[in-house]
């Protein structure tokens, strides 16, 4: 057969054209137009959540003044009909007090009344009988019981970040309190930022970049120089539920890091990643508040969504809750050819009880990629990198992802400061695809490519459960906790391969659908492959001293891990790893100062152990568990509007190794991987808020065996990585405009190799992206415009090398969404 060009039809150039020209008219278009377009529209401010404290200082003047003035102090949008305030004075407030007491005290005495719609939103009406005055109700917030489900830290300074996260087994903290480092992006950061799945989330984290996995789409994470795969994220603090490859964002309130090794805090990760740090989503709740809002969206070249969120309370006291999500989402993506769909639903139920908290999180998601851009494999040389649009995937490839998951936690008050928890888990997955990622064998580009087929199904069920208490003896206070968890997963899959076929990375053709060659288990349901259980017991007791001012903390967790291998074709047990090994970790936590806290840790990391390979003069030999051992020293500052922190690390990853005379096989090799890691984040002048950081590794490979090898990089490792977000509150737009939010974020990452002898290497890469918001109402509705655009220099770069082969990074791509709070 003929093979047909793969692109666009028509003029590729000119279309190509078209599509910068729009994305940066988009770009401008977005900085400026909303002064010129909305003059007419009342007026209103930026978001911001009510909880937490705000000083005020605000003098008696007119409401309208006086609510103008709260608003830039809180960024909460303020809704009031114009004929309601006027020829009103407020008495004014002064104070440091939560944004709602201080919205109650500016109305006082005005006949006026304010009602929150959400956390971002709240109306100003009249009272309906004279000489009344009606007063919101009363919220109580605190900060006890901070690690019972939805306990969530509050947000920071600048609602973008959150004041702490799950600590694994120790449950929510706050950053200050623990010696480890935490970093939760909100949901107003996912919503501002338009992020469609948790790689986009992350993309604003210094410490952290992402690429494709090994064949396939799913994203993969690098933490600290180490890879995260996508099976080993946690829901709400339990593995093995979460989707495999792809995870949306729209059923989570909250994608939290936890930077370092965490095999005490978590257990070992179910595929055996997650040595340089953890990704823990944290579903969404109902809020006091009664929340209806629709969101639509699009992004280049021709994807639209449409996603629903409704949460509601109900009770005498607000104890029962309901949050739905449903989104789906298609099109053609800003890489030529390629579409992706999302269908996704979702439902949290809670009790807020006087002892007894329960939720309960159901979800569903089907995600799509047809001719999705696939990684590329090289031989001894680096490729050159396509333009930045180019795909390079065969028209009959696609991957098909559906998974069904959902899990219950609860705990109960036995006593005041003794609590019991527990938490159990399932999910179903099914995936299939054809798949053929190229092999550039010459520098012109030419090569090979060969057909994957891979049916997959999953079935996993984990749990936990544990007691925490919180005592006294003499001056010292206990945080106590222990407890035990389970994981079991089964793996079933067929493969099928197809014929080789010559290719050209830079002048693709459409192949058809290449023979079958060899084959199994693609007959009837997919065969059993490998079934995993991971057990453990664990106990810790964090000491406290002078008002928690040291903080001590000591644990252990006893692992077992049992992976069994199975024939696809008889079934018959292959193969049977079944090891233990005990995981300590210890922590000190010392405050200076209220706004200093100075912590290091001792934690290690667990994986599955090799077995020495059939080439190896011992083959066969099973090995214990690869124990990775961090250390970590550093600082955090909390300065009320704008914190930071700075920390110095080491990990140390054993490896395997065949000495080259004596052929045996033993875990001499070792990756160690030191470096130095900033964050910084908060709003340090009011309106301008920052997010960011640098991370700087040195990951060294030692006694590998060959002098080749010897003291290298190891592969795919950048040794700088920087992250920049700026957002700016336009402060010279008038009273009667709505308020016009400006961001900007640039991304830059460090040379990588792609051998681990290190005679080749990919260039550093950096990425600039902009946009704009704008928060107004239409008929007392609050309607919230986003517009973006990614790579705004269209620039064309290869994104990550992690694992040895290429994932290039996506082109210029502008996203636009329009949300409406009912």
């Amino acid at each position: 057969m003929t093979g047909v060009m793969i692109g666009r039809r028509g003029s590729v150039a000119g279309e190509r054209f078209g599509r910068v020209f729009l994305g940066r008219l988009l770009a401008t278009t977005v900085l400026i137009a909303p002064g010129l377009l909305l003059s007419h529209i009342p007026a209103a401010t930026a978001q911001t959540n009510p909880a937490g404290a705000v000083t005020f200082a605000i003098a008696p003047q007119s409401v309208d003044g006086a609510l103008a003035a709260f608003s830039a102090a809180t960024r909460i949008q303020v809704l009031s009909p114009g004929a309601v305030t006027q020829g009103v004075n407020s008495p004014g407030v002064s104070g440091s007090m939560s944004a709602r007491e201080g919205l109650n005290r500016l109305l006082s005495g005005t006949g006026l009344v304010a009602r929150f719609l959400n956390t971002e939103t709240v109306t100003v009406e009249r009272v309906a009988a004279v000489g009344a005055i009606q007063l919101d109700p009363v919220q109580i917030e605190g900060r006890g019981a901070p690690s019972s489900p939805g306990a969530l830290p509050p947000a920071y300074a600048g609602g973008q970040v959150a004041r702490g996260g799950r600590i694994g087994a120790l449950g929510n903290q706050d950053a200050m309190d623990v010696p480890f480092s935490v970093t939760g992006y909100t949901a107003e950061t996912i919503r501002n930022q338009q992020a469609d799945t948790v790689a986009d989330v992350l993309a604003n984290d210094p410490a952290v970049r992402s690429g494709l996995g090994y064949g396939n789409f799913a994203e993969s994470f690098v933490i600290r120089g180490f890879q995260l795969m996508g099976e080993d994220l946690s829901i709400d603090g339990l593995y093995g539920t979460a989707p495999r490859q792809i995870v949306a964002t729209n059923m989570f309130e909250r994608v939290e890091v936890l930077k370092g090794a965490n095999a005490f805090l978590n257990g070992a990760a179910p595929s055996g990643s997650g040595i340089g740090g953890g990704v823990n989503l944290v579903p969404k709740r109902a809020e006091d508040e009664p929340l209806t809002r629709l969101t639509a969206s699009y992004a280049m070249d021709s994807r639209f969504g449409l996603s629903a969120d409704v949460g509601r309370r109900f009770g005498d006291a607000n104890q029962f809750g309901v949050r739905v999500n449903a989104a789906v989402r298609g099109g053609e993506t800003a890489i030529d050819d390629e579409e992706r769909t999302l269908k996704l639903g979702s439902l949290a139920l809670d009790y807020r009880g006087e002892r007894t908290r329960v939720t309960l999180d159901v979800g569903t998601q089907t995600q799509r990629v047809e001719q999705g851009r696939p990684v590329v494999y090289f031989g001894n040389f680096v490729p050159a990198v396509p333009s930045a649009s180019q795909n390079y995937a065969q028209p009959w490839s696609y991957s098909q992802m559906r998974d069904t998951f959902g899990q219950i936690r609860a705990e109960y008050d036995i006593l005041p400061n003794l609590t019991a928890y527990g938490a159990f888990g399932l999910r179903s997955m099914r995936e299939d695809g054809d798949y053929a990622s190229p092999t550039v064998t010459r520098v012109d580009g030419t090569g090979t490519v060969r057909r994957l087929t891979v049916p997959r199904e999953d079935f996993t069920s984990t749990g936990q459960a544990g007691i925490r208490a919180d005592l006294h003896t003499g001056p010292i206070r206990h945080q106590l906790n222990a407890g035990a968890s389970a994981l079991r997963t089964t793996n079933n899959n067929g493969f099928e391969f197809g014929a080789t076929s010559a290719i050209n990375l830079y002048r693709m053709v459409g192949l058809p659908r290449p023979a079958t060659t060899s084959s199994s288990g693609m007959v009837g349901d997919p065969p059993k492959v490998s079934e995993s259980v991971l057990r453990s017991v664990y106990a810790s007791d964090t000491l406290s001293i002078l008002d928690d001012r040291v903080m001590v903390t000591a644990g252990l967790r006893q692992q077992n891990i049992q992976v069994r291998g199975f024939n696809r074709a008889t079934g018959a047990r292959t193969s049977d790893y079944d090891q233990s090994a005990l995981t300590p970790v210890v922590g000190l936590v010392v405050k200076p100062t209220e706004e200093l806290s100075l912590y290091a840790n001792r934690i290690e990391g667990l994986a599955q152990g090799p077995t020495a390979p059939s080439t190896a003069a011992n083959a066969g030999e099973i090995f214990e568990p690869y124990r990775s051992v961090q250390y970590e020293v550093g600082g955090k500052l909390d300065f009320g509007s704008f914190g930071g922190s700075l920390s110095l690390f080491q990990t140390t990853q054993p490896s395997g190794v065949t000495d080259a005379f004596t052929r045996i096989y033993s875990v001499s090799g070792e990756q160690r991987n030191r470096g130095i890691e900033l964050m910084l984040y908060g709003e340090p002048v009011q309106g301008v808020r920052l997010l960011g950081g640098a991370t700087f590794i040195d990951p060294e490979m030692t006694d590998t065996g060959s002098a080749a090898t010897e003291g290298k990089d190891a592969v795919g490792v950048p040794r700088h990585q920087f992250n920049a977000n700026v957002e700016w509150d336009l402060p010279f737009l008038p009273a009667s405009f709505p308020t016009v939010t400006l961001t900007g974020r640039v991304i830059h990452t460090g040379s990588q190799y792609l051998n681990t002898a290190n005679t080749l290497k990919i260039p550093s890469w950096t990425r600039f992206d902009v946009g704009a918001r704008m928060v107004t109402d239409i008929r007392n509705r609050p309607v919230t415009v986003r517009a973006a655009v990614e790579n705004v220099t269209d620039k064309a770069y290869w994104a990550s090398a992690y694992g040895g082969y290429l994932s290039q990074g996506a082109p210029l791509t502008a996203k636009l969404s329009l949300s409406v709070d009912f």
